[in-house]
């Protein structure tokens, strides 16, 4: 019998689904179909893998908290970025070209981290319930890219601040590929303008005081609605409005999972919570 206890859930929807779940028999198949046996996880990720298997449509909600064990420094944290340098205002970005170079002059003094950053186990775990059918959407709040260069493919992956690894102009939003514009830029100083319609070219990153994306906020609500289990995975949940699609998806009737290093405000409502680091716990919890 499974380690799995009814009492271990936190809703009754979950105790119904999970009671049902514990007549399974472990010695005729296992829980994802290759070999791991619930009784050789600790309870709380036996209880993720559980809720996983039973759900045909998860959607997996990203912070930094992924990302940092990829070696990205946060942006809020004690030690984020923003505890360094003073952000720039989408507003001054706009009206003034002294912040424009200011802005391009810190994307390309930095040290590459972001650039340099490979995918760790948490994004691969995503990554695998992504392709085996199981996850139909990631809501990320990162901007860098390493959903995708796990092999997610790019239209699973919703974007909600955007992507720091291309530029767009702001006027008709033709891409720009950021090593053509490095290299003017550091070598005279070159503020980039698009050869299309002389717009003003920024990073593809959602700045302080820039709109959030209509598209982008209205498929993650679309994603949210839908999904029957929603896990939310590193982040603090208290940047809004996108913090608020766990909350939707708790009362649309979706199972909730949290995994998060430290607790959050949403923790009392979830069906599962679990404090621990992303990649391994995902990384179990698949395997």
């Amino acid at each position: 019998m499974f380690p799995l206890k009814p009492e271990l859930c936190h809703t009754p929807q979950t105790k119904s689904m999970l009671t049902g779940y514990l007549s399974y028999d472990p010695k005729r198949e296992n829980i994802m179909g290759d070999g791991t046996k619930l009784n050789k996880l600790p309870s709380n990720i036996a209880e993720l893998r559980a809720l996983i298997r039973v759900s045909e449509r998860i959607v997996v909600f990203t912070g930094a908290g992924i990302s940092t064990e990829s070696g990205i420094p946060d942006f809020r944290g004690p030690n984020g970025i923003w505890n360094k340098v003073t952000p720039i205002d989408f507003n001054d970005f706009l009206a003034s070209e002294e912040m424009r170079e200011e802005s391009w002059r810190r994307k390309f003094s930095g040290d590459m981290k972001m650039e340099n950053a490979e995918p760790n186990v948490g994004h691969l775990a995503i990554s695998s319930l992504v392709n085996a059918g199981k996850v139909t959407h990631i809501i990320t709040q990162n901007v860098d890219g390493l959903h995708q260069k796990s092999g997610t493919p790019d239209e699973q992956v919703i974007e909600l601040h955007g992507n720091a690894s291309y530029a767009t102009c702001l006027s008709c939003y033709k891409r720009f590929e950021l090593d053509a514009i490095r290299a003017p830029f550091l070598q005279d100083g070159t503020i980039p303008h698009c050869d299309v319609c002389g717009g003003i070219v920024k990073t593809a990153t959602i700045s302080f005081g820039q709109p959030m994306p209509v598209e982008e906020m209205q498929r993650a609500e679309d994603a949210t609605l839908r999904c029957d289990l929603f896990i939310a995975a590193g982040s603090s949940l208290t940047v809004y409005p996108a913090a608020g699609f766990p909350r939707l998806a708790k009362q649309n009737g979706a199972r909730l999972v949290i995994i998060n290093n430290q607790a959050t405000d949403l923790d009392r409502i979830c069906d599962l919570v679990i404090h621990e680091q992303i990649g391994p716990t995902l990384s179990q919890a698949v395997d």
